[in-house]
């Protein structure tokens, strides 16, 4: 029977997964010595942030912001299991063990100065995310503008081209880093969470072997979201004109954030109609590009994610269990 009460999504992570339950996230990272250890960060969302996420346009940013946030930790705690155990490769006569990882999980919630540097790291993440978006926003118009800037005045259609150009410079840059090892396993574990997923909503249960009969390709992947961004954005600055070149980096800065909140929200439509022969085609865009953001994983990294889903899960039912005090390392 499927699971529909409970939506839930993920991110790869450096030989990992993390997967975002109701009240905690969960990272699961398989070590070089084939151990697999947990980084479990209970969810916590500021008071004057809940209303905003009930506002349409509005909550896909908080959404965004947000994610960008707390995914970085859990990436940043991948990366630091990967460096150990590649140092451990290095100097052969240092044992490097699974607690000197799990203990600087637990820093955290051990003193101020490792407060700070999550929080650090937060911030990092989110202002990653705006610049790089930024970039990719405003690259593409600069060319368009260099290429086709004096040849037509139709606004429509240098939009129609910029938008093109985006997703040239996007397709290129998947592709090209898709052929470096460590990216390549990244996106291995990308389709594991996808995997887990679409099993755990199709109600069956989490083996490896019953996992890995899923697509890898899902509907609400951030994937599809990037596709959505695009095709928005011709959209909505088509409403706009320009007259310079400035004008016209000011404007699309300026709608930034407008054309992400409407991206997810089309992203919700997509997934909302995907049971729906006539109109599930309208998600396609995003698991085409899933094609190249996702590989099929083996059966050692489906594991990593169905460990990483099952622990997210067990101390979500704790919690709502009312065991407030369950450990959380």
């Amino acid at each position: 029977m499927p699971q529909s009460n409970s939506i839930y999504g993920g991110q790869a992570v450096i030989e990992g997964v993390m997967f975002a339950g109701k009240h905690v996230n969960v990272t699961a990272v398989r070590r070089k010595n084939e151990e697999i250890i947990f980084y479990e960060v209970p969810r916590t969302t500021k008071r004057w942030i809940q209303p905003l996420k009930k506002i349409p346009l509005v909550r896909g940013v908080v959404g965004i912001l947000e994610s960008s946030a707390k995914g970085s930790q859990h990436l940043n705690f991948s990366v630091e299991a990967y460096a150990e155990d590649e140092l451990a490769d290095d100097k052969s006569d240092k044992e490097v063990t699974s607690a000197s990882i799990a203990a600087k999980a637990e820093e955290p919630k051990k003193s101020g100065l490792s407060l700070t540097a999550i929080f650090g790291v937060a911030i990092a993440g989110i202002i990653s995310f705006v610049v790089g978006k930024a970039v990719f926003t405003l690259v593409p118009a600069l060319v368009e503008q260099m290429l086709f800037g004096q040849s037509f005045k139709n606004i429509i259609l240098h939009n129609l081209i910029e938008g093109l150009i985006k997703i040239i410079f996007l397709l290129v840059y998947l592709y090209a880093i898709s052929l470096t090892p460590i990216v390549k396993r990244l996106f291995q574990y990308h389709g594991a969470e996808h995997k887990v997923i679409s099993a755990y909503e199709a109600g069956v249960e989490l083996t490896v072997k019953n996992v890995q009969r899923f697509t890898r390709l899902h509907y609400r992947c951030g994937s599809s979201f990037i596709v959505f961004s695009v095709l928005v954005g011709v959209i909505v600055y088509s409403f706009f004109t320009w007259d310079t070149l400035w004008e016209r980096i000011y404007l699309r800065l300026l709608l930034l954030p407008l054309v992400l909140g409407a991206s997810y929200e089309v992203l919700r439509f997509t997934n909302a109609l995907r049971e729906i022969p006539v109109l599930r085609f309208l998600g396609y865009p995003g698991l085409w590009l899933q094609k190249l953001t996702t590989k099929e994983p083996n059966d050692d990294q489906v594991a990593v994610s169905i460990a990483s889903f099952n622990r997210m899960r067990e101390i979500d039912r704790q919690m709502e269990q009312g065991n407030k005090t369950v450990a959380v390392s």
